[in-house]
Parts: C-alpha cells; sequence; structure tokens
C-alpha cells in the first residue's frame, strides 16, 4: 500500500435527533472522513493508474479506522465513498482510487460488508460538493438505508489534488416507512438480500 501526500484530513459528524417532525430514538449518526490528497498525475495523462489504486487501499483502511472511532463504537449499518477529482485530473483518477482495491480494507476496517459499496465521482473546483450515497453494507436492497451525504471542502480539491470520502452511518435514514426488505430478514449472502 501507498501512502498518498495528505494535504489534510476533514471529518464530519451528523448526530440526527429529530426529523419529520418526530424524535429520533436513539439518535443516528452519520460520518463522513475526507482526505485531501495530491494527484501525482495532475496535468498529464498516464496510461498506467496503479499508483492511485495503492493510494485508495491505504486510504480505505486509514479512513475507515478514523470513521469508526468517530461513530464511537458503534456498529456500522451503511457505507458509501466518493472522490471529487481537481480541474487538472481526470475522472479515471478517482475511479482508479475507489474501485479496484480500497473495498476490502474498508471492509476489513468494519468487520463486513457484503454489499457493493456505492460511490460517486465528479471533477470540480474547490468548494465542489458530491452527495456519496449510501446504503446497507449487506444487503444492497434494503430500502430503510437509501441515503446519501454532502461532503464538501471550501479549499479543496485544488487543480492538482483529488478529495477522496468514505461515509458511514449507525442506521438508516429517520423513521423509514416506505417498505421492502428489513435489516432483520437480511440473509447476507449475495451483498442484494
Amino acid at each position: 500500500m501507498q501512502e498518498p501526500k495528505i494535504r489534510k484530513i476533514v471529518s464530519t459528524v451528523e448526530e440526527i435527533r429529530y426529523e419529520g417532525f418526530s424524535d429520533v430514538k436513539p439518535p443516528i449518526h452519520r460520518v463522513a472522513v475526507c482526505a485531501v490528497i495530491k494527484n501525482p498525475f495532475a496535468g498529464k495523462y498516464q496510461e498506467d493508474l496503479s499508483e492511485l489504486t495503492e493510494i485508495g487501499e491505504w486510504l480505505g483502511d486509514y479512513l475507515t479506522k478514523e470513521a469508526v472511532k468517530l461513530l464511537g463504537g458503534n456498529k456500522v449499518h451503511s457505507y458509501g465513498k466518493g472522490a471529487i477529482i481537481g480541474l487538472h485530473g481526470e475522472l479515471e483518477h478517482g475511479a482508479a482510487i475507489l474501485h479496484p482495491k480500497l473495498g476490502k480494507p474498508m471492509r476489513d476496517a468494519i468487520g463486513g460488508g457484503k454489499a457493493i459499496i456505492p460511490s460517486a465521482k465528479k471533477s470540480g473546483a474547490a468548494g465542489t460538493a458530491l452527495d456519496v450515497p449510501l446504503h446497507y453494507k449487506d444487503a444492497a436492497f434494503v430500502r430503510t438505508h437509501y441515503d446519501a451525504m454532502e461532503v464538501r471542502i471550501a479549499d479543496a480539491p485544488k487543480g492538482d489534488e483529488i478529495v477522496v470520502s468514505l461515509v458511514f452511518t449507525d442506521g438508516g435514514r429517520p423513521h423509514p416507512r416506505i417498505g421492502g426488505l428489513q435489516v432483520s430478514e437480511v440473509k447476507g449472502e449475495d451483498g442484494l438480500h
């Protein structure tokens, strides 16, 4: 695993206590941990993106462990990942970080996760917002956990940077009531049901 050049780590913790005209008991926590990293391929075309893939593996481990600490020992229910690529980079740089190797250390750090980790990526200037999609970690079809968390850093990404964001929750949406597969019904065999 290759450690990236990190300018800063930005973490956001939400504790949702009231939503939809009613108390949320127990409160639901959502955590985003974002690394602002130097893009080694900014401003040039690079065929071999394995350096970014290795960086993704390192970030999957490091950022997830930080998020688990911020959740205070609460069990992870949902997860998602995202990248905002500075304007001197390309979408494929974000894909190289997020997809080939980031997921395994992320799952290892939370003690499992059968479902695909939903993701989003976009190019943008400093202050660009990204809605990181979320769903239940062991079964993608649990509708109660379909959600997203916005991440935004005022001074990032600069043109030669990438913001890599991992998001976790310890519950689904507040007061879910649209039906479908429930967490208590999950078999956890195929990542879907």
